[in-house]
């Protein structure tokens, strides 16, 4: 898929390499289209973004996987919930959102990669509250997705995220938040 997104942005063919700058325009553009709320910051301004991110959702109790940088919640004031194995996955629907790190992501089409490595959890924590937090370090950024499949661990489940969970009714309404978080935000660490 080449081209330009809903932004004008210039698109790259899969097999197609981009810098860092070409990168993160194609990837934001892309996020942007699906609706999706982009931030961009730099590795030391993750735990203020983080807290801003979740004071402005009015999140209070907020989920995340037991191996996530504790750092990143350092500057958040309100309850944070390390997730487990033994919290039964309909708990989770109690907390007003999560905050996840991310695998790879593929610019082209505005898709992050979760597959359970250390700081994603496991795939409930990032389906179930209505509010996902994902960081993504602009280095796991590629441009296609034949290169975001080579990065994956092929033994680890994998759930794509591409924008806030939506489908469309009968009457082709677009109706949020049925198969997943109602909300999406993404902060992009440009120089991690």
């Amino acid at each position: 898929m080449c081209g330009r997104g809903a932004s004008g942005a210039t698109g790259f063919c899969s097999r197609g390499t981009a810098g860092d700058d070409e990168r993160l325009a194609l990837f934001v553009d892309r996020l942007v289209d699906y609706k999706t709320q982009v931030l961009t910051c730099t590795a030391d301004r993750t735990p203020a973004v983080i807290a801003g991110v979740l004071r402005e959702c009015g999140a209070r109790r907020t989920g995340a996987p037991a191996d996530l940088d504790t750092d990143w919640l350092a500057a958040y004031d309100g309850e944070v919930q390390w997730d487990s194995a033994d919290v039964p996955a309909h708990r989770l629907g109690e907390l007003d959102g999560v905050v996840t790190s991310s695998a790879v992501s593929c610019a082209e089409t505005g898709t992050i990669f979760l597959n359970g490595s250390p700081g994603q959890g496991r795939r409930a924590l990032s389906l179930v509250p209505d509010l996902h937090v994902c960081v993504v370090d602009l280095s796991s950024v590629v441009v296609g997705v034949p290169e975001a499949v080579a990065r994956l661990v092929r033994e680890r489940p994998t759930t794509l995220i591409s924008g806030s969970s939506a489908t469309s009714d009968i009457e082709l309404e677009r109706v949020e938040g049925v198969h997943g978080p109602r909300t999406l935000i993404v902060v992009i660490r440009t120089d991690a």
